[in-house]
């Protein structure tokens, strides 16, 4: 018995670290998968699995290339001002619990695979019986699931320090893995309607807040000087930022320039990102013009896998996971939509977190934040994608701005609430800054019925959505052009 159950947690140690925590992979798996279910040639289905991984990998390159190319910022601003802070980003999460968790609970980071594993089968679960959990998103991000799991790993032996290690695993793969399907579930109608029916949800690290906004922003519908960021034509010179390319480049030199500046180029050769004797002028130009070339190349891959995912995954849902969607990374909302909506979110959102790590400091507040890249860009931007699809230009300014500082605040309270900030590091992303917080709060608080109602909680979530509109809530996940038809003729 004890060498079958070794064979198998083998299996599941080589397909967790190959392919389900390899999104590039697993998208592809799961494109060749659904090529075979819709007997499909070997060879198209062999095609299929390239083009989706491939695709996947071109934006994996993008998503890297912004991150490594707002390096010098980040660290700069840390070092230069010796600012001894907690940066909130993923990775350093990732990086703090590794650090902490052995010291703090006598722990170790290894369970965490496991812990994705009871995640994603209960994710799993919930979507094959949406008949009654409402459920229809399945989460396939494996590199945020990583990091979400060792995040959520933290904050439950905080709330219960002294349960066993199987209890532990079990209730929080029983949470996060209902946040998985619960969170991408509440994207699919609003991107359905952003990507007119290309078959996919989000599964990332701010799904409540990109709903949330979503629907905050058609309140600003009714505004008639409030146009889509697509439908503005701007005159004279100004015409030049029609073009998204030199609308990025222009804009981005203007906010690389004034950090640049203010770290010097002195501080730059000395750490390394500038060589000695080059132009800091072009140095400034070429970093700024590489935003332009790494978002192009992340947009090249979108559409690269998307259509490949979209119709294979047919032959998952009508055979396996009957009417369910992907959750895929968020930067996949990127090729849909005003592509300057992306920068405009970026932007905003930068100025949101700034304003408010400015306000942390000038009030001595006992954790400083440091702004990590990846909440920075990828929560606001795409909040800008789905805020000015519904909501218009002003939309995607405000809602960026407000989920900027909201990152800041939040993450410095519950960073410093459960103990992650001396280790300098939390996720940061905007439900990690908010929808976590609470949740932490009540499970701390209640106890083990806490941990039954924050389920209870989650799971009336996809009910309310279902009574919202009975007869369209499944049909636009399955059909979307025969969900337009009917919304139509019931509202003519």
């Amino acid at each position: 018995m004890t060498q079958v159950l070794d064979f198998l947690l083998g299996i599941w140690d080589y397909f967790a670290a190959n392919i389900l925590t390899q999104p590039a992979f697993l998208i592809g798996f799961i494109v060749l998968l659904g090529y075979v279910l819709l007997k499909k040639p070997l060879y198209e289905s062999i095609a299929g699995f390239l083009k989706a991984t491939v695709g996947y990998l071109i934006l994996t390159v993008g998503s890297g290339g912004l991150v490594n190319n707002f390096r010098p910022i980040l660290v700069g601003l840390k070092e230069r001002f010796n600012l001894d802070a907690m940066v909130i980003d993923p990775y350093f999460g990732q990086n703090a619990v590794t650090a902490g968790i052995e010291e703090t609970f006598g722990r170790t980071f290894s369970d965490t695979m496991i812990l994705l594993l009871i995640a994603f089968v209960m994710n799993i679960l919930l979507v094959r019986f949406k008949k009654y959990t409402k459920l229809r998103a399945v989460f396939t991000t494996g590199n945020v699931q990583i990091q979400q799991a060792a995040t959520a790993f933290w904050i439950l032996l905080f709330c219960f320090p002294d349960l066993g290690q199987i209890q532990i695993l079990l209730i929080m793969g029983l949470i996060l893995g209902c946040y998985w399907a619960v969170g991408s579930n509440l994207t699919v109608d609003i991107t359905q309607d952003l990507t007119e029916g290309a078959g996919f949800a989000i599964a990332h690290q701010q799904m409540f807040g990109v709903y949330i906004f979503a629907r905050l922003a058609e309140k600003m519908k009714k505004d008639k000087n409030n146009r889509k960021l697509e439908d503005i034509q701007l005159p004279g010179f100004l015409s030049i930022f029609n073009e998204n390319m030199v609308a990025t480049s222009i804009l981005m030199l203007f906010f690389f320039g004034i950090i640049l500046v203010v770290l010097g180029p002195a501080y730059l050769i000395e750490a390394g990102f500038m060589e000695k004797g080059q132009s800091f002028l072009f140095y400034i130009l070429q970093t700024a013009l590489y935003f332009a070339v790494y978002l192009a190349i992340l947009q090249l891959g979108v559409r690269t896998f998307v259509s490949e995912l979209t119709e294979s995954f047919q032959g998952i849902s009508n055979t396996l996971l009957p009417g369910a969607v992907p959750g895929i990374d968020v930067a996949a909302t990127f090729g849909f939509g005003s592509p300057n909506a992306v920068t405009i979110g970026f932007l905003f959102g930068a100025l949101g977190q700034f304003i408010t790590i400015g306000l942390l400091i000038l009030f001595k507040s006992p954790v400083i934040v440091i702004a990590g890249f990846i909440p920075l860009f990828f929560d606001n931007a795409v909040i800008a994608v789905y805020a000015n699809n519904r909501g218009g230009f002003k939309a995607a300014c405000i809602f960026p701005f407000i989920s900027g500082v909201i990152q800041v605040l939040g993450s410095a309270l519950i960073a410093a609430f459960i103990g992650l900030s001396q280790y300098g590091g939390y996720i940061g992303m905007f439900d990690w800054a908010t929808v976590w917080p609470m949740m932490t709060l009540v499970m701390n608080y209640l106890g083990y019925v806490g941990v039954g109602l924050v389920v209870v909680l989650l799971l009336a979530i996809p009910q309310l959505q279902y009574r919202a509109n009975p007869e369209g809530y499944f049909l636009i996940a399955e059909d979307y052009d025969e969900y337009v038809k009917k919304m139509a003729v019931k509202t003519a």
